[in-house]
């Protein structure tokens, strides 16, 4: 048996252990990592944690701690009543103010991962207040953050035009931005619709002195919304499961204390140090954490306790394995073997479940500069059209980063506060497991077999 097969074999093993046996699937997948890399690939520790995202887990760090002393101090309340005053009371326009915002950020050239980490902490204490579906609003920000990640001028446009170009493949700059675009707007509308945004839009606007938090409605965030509108049931403490502090009173969300507004000041610096001077988002956040806590130590002294350690765990075991299965070859292997298939067709719809499958877990940008030219072979038989299946090779490797493996899911999945993070992991990775069985095929019918470009 090959080594790129034991690989994949290994991780199905993973994941079913992980699923039925309750154990936190980062710790299964650094051991596998260990045993694959030193038994099949013969790789010493240098090799095994080549694959560690260190990067990520100082944003995953920074981002949850920055939050957590937001959420302490009350920053986050006062954000969500603004928000509510700004649309004029009706919640069920804040899931789209999100998609907007972070389609936004992305087509104006923030790395997706950066606008998710500033916008989902927001959203998703919203959603926690209002008892809105925790998955509904992750979804729209991650889907949001897709939406514009393909503009002329953002990151993953302008890597995408750049492959393109150097493999002398005709391109279509706006037709590569639409496509993705509207099939984000799809996908999320189709969110709305069936996770409760409809019985959102006929309740009507919210009295906006409820929305102050200073009496009548009650506080969702003492009875965590599991994504379908009901309070889960209490964790066992195994898992993902974290358990956050709430509250038992409505804070008054009126008012800016001094701690409010330097923390207000820190996130306006977050954004405009990621976006502005191009820092990295998780070094920056810490920063300002840090920054806070020694200020105001009262406010931040249970904020390290409430990072997210339990998906910091799960993320960066899983992409520590999925690094080894590179080392060895297996996502070339696998994308070499299709790209071999004497049908064009066939052969362009298997690449997109290939980037889809691999980019739930990797990096999005590396496997559409992998993808694409494993393409180049085919499409110079002029069979399928160049635009349309570069369109559909990049919609299909990052329309999944709503998968808690990637980082855009696995940074929902940390800001969002007082839910079960078991449960809300696991309808994370089924959502992503959803969108990985039927976009890639859709795109593909779609945007290849009409033959563009």
């Amino acid at each position: 048996m090959s080594p790129e097969l034991i690989s994949i074999l290994v991780l199905v093993v993973v994941f079913v252990i992980a699923t039925t046996r309750s154990v936190n699937m980062g710790a299964l997948a650094f051991a596998a990592a260990f045993a694959v890399g030193e038994l099949v690939a013969d790789l010493d520790a240098d090799g095994i944690f080549a694959g560690f995202p260190g990067d990520l887990f100082v944003v995953l760090v920074g981002v949850t701690y920055l939050f957590a002393i937001a959420r302490a101090n009350g920053t986050t309340d006062w954000l969500v009543h603004a928000s509510i005053r700004l649309v004029r009371g009706r919640v069920a326009l804040i899931p789209w103010v999100m998609f907007a915002i972070t389609g936004a950020l992305t087509a104006i050239g923030a790395v997706s991962p950066a606008a998710v980490a500033i916008v989902a902490p927001i959203a998703l204490s919203f959603a926690a207040r209002y008892g809105i579906s925790p998955l509904l609003m992750g979804a729209m920000v991650v889907h949001g953050a897709q939406g514009g990640g393909f503009s002329p001028i953002s990151i993953y446009g302008t890597i995408v035009n750049g492959i393109v170009e150097r493999e002398h493949l005709p391109g279509n700059e706006v037709f590569l931005f639409l496509a993705s675009l509207i099939v984000n707007l799809v996908i999320a509308g189709v969110m709305f619709v069936l996770f409760g945004g409809l019985k959102l839009w006929a309740q009507g606007a919210v009295p906006l002195d409820e929305a102050a938090g200073s009496g009548g409605a009650p506080d969702k965030r003492d009875t965590p919304d599991d994504g379908t509108g009901t309070a889960p049931a209490p964790s066992s403490g195994t898992g993902t499961a974290t358990a956050v502090a709430t509250r038992t009173e409505a804070p008054d969300t009126t008012r800016l204390s001094p701690a409010r507004i330097a923390t207000l000041t820190a996130l306006v610096a977050l954004v405009v140090a990621v976006l502005a001077f191009d820092l990295d988002a998780g070094l920056t956040s810490i920063t300002l954490a840090v920054i806070l806590s020694a200020a105001w130590p009262e406010d931040s002294r249970k904020a390290v306790g409430q990072i997210a350690w339990s998906t910091v765990l799960l993320i960066c075991g899983v992409l520590t394995y999925v690094g080894v299965l590179e080392e060895i070859g297996t996502i070339k292997w696998a994308g070499e073997g299709v790209g071999g298939i004497g049908v064009p067709l066939l052969a362009a719809v298997l690449l997109c479940y290939i980037g889809a499958i691999v980019s739930a877990f990797a990096s999005s940008v590396g496997i559409m500069g992998a993808l694409i030219p494993l393409a180049v072979p085919f499409l110079a038989q002029g069979e399928i059209g160049a635009v349309g299946m570069v369109a559909a090779l990049a919609v299909s490797a990052t329309v999944v980063d709503v998968s808690p493996f990637s980082t855009n899911g696995a940074l929902v999945l940390a800001a969002a506060p007082d839910v079960d993070r078991e449960r809300f992991f696991r309808q994370l990775m089924i959502y992503g497991g959803i969108v990985v069985a039927v976009v890639p095929a859709v795109v593909w019918l779609v945007l290849v077999v009409p033959g563009f470009g």
